[in-house]
């Protein structure tokens, strides 16, 4: 059984507008993967920070870890959202449109919780100047 080629290979017996489609094609693949890689990457290192930073706040019994840590993983999750809907403009057949569908519904629906968690977690901090943590500025 034949191998497929690579998707960067050009045929040869095709005339040259099937050459130039194939390597705008392939372009255009390789900068979506390479965009997906990015945003992934940039995603998980966001949220790495993101919870080494809540854990040197939870030591420092800082009153906003919570906010700090939410802002922190809805930054990320937003990374991520990015990708995969990046991941959209390659996908080849109705069985990864749909799982790619559902993961965006995922993350946009854990986006909407954590939004929604860090406006109560605002709402409950003291305001600035009141409380027993006036002394410090909030951001």
């Amino acid at each position: 059984m034949a191998e497929k080629p690579p998707p960067w290979a050009i045929r040869e017996k095709r005339g040259n507008k099937m050459e130039w489609m194939e390597y705008l094609h392939t372009a255009l693949e390789v900068a979506v993967d390479l965009g997906i890689m990015l945003f992934e990457w940039v995603g998980v290192a966001v949220l790495v920070v993101s919870g080494v930073l809540g854990v040197v706040h939870y030591i420092r019994r800082d009153p906003e870890t919570r906010l700090k840590l939410a802002q922190g993983l809805a930054m990320a999750l937003e990374f991520k959202l990015g990708g995969e809907i990046l991941r959209t403009v390659v996908v080849r057949d109705l069985k990864e449109i749909a799982l790619v569908g559902a993961i965006i519904l995922l993350r946009a629906a854990l986006t909407f919780l954590i939004h929604w968690e860090i406006k109560n977690e605002e709402a409950s901090l003291p305001e600035a100047g009141h409380g027993p943590y006036s002394h410090r500025e909030r951001k």
